[in-house]
């Protein structure tokens, strides 16, 4: 069983930066594909991004790539996604989800513990 707790989101205005943080209960977090997903009101849930277990690759949604960038510290048992620029289309309920077999696909099914999520919103 894997605990993840999200954080980082609020309010901002068009253009400027968050950054999120996720952190996992397990040691063996680093043996884990990560990926951040999102889910407006209205809108079925989606992939924003994923990163190998080491944090050495990558793999981003069109809709973000260029403006965030997620990354991982193995030693703290934590993932960050730094979003710039953002966009009041970027505003939703964000997620962390860990996968136990693998990493970098963009099926929600495929992860097997997700995190409670974090509001972000963007205003114009």
């Amino acid at each position: 069983q894997v605990q993840l707790v999200e954080s980082g989101g609020g309010l901002v205005q068009a253009g400027d930066s968050l950054r999120l943080s996720c952190a996992a209960s397990r040691r063996t977090f680093s043996n884990y594909g990560i990926g951040w997903f999102r889910q407006a009101p209205g809108k079925e849930r989606e992939f924003v991004a994923a990163c190998s277990l080491s944090g050495a690759h990558t793999d981003y949604a069109d809709s973000v790539k260029g403006r965030f960038t997620i990354s991982r510290d193995n030693a703290k048992n934590t993932v960050y996604l730094q979003m710039n620029s953002l966009k009041p289309a970027d505003t939703a309920v964000y997620y962390c989800a860990v996968m136990v077999a693998g990493w970098g696909t963009r099926q929600t099914h495929e992860y097997d513990y997700w995190g409670q999520g974090t509001q972000v919103t963007v205003s114009s």
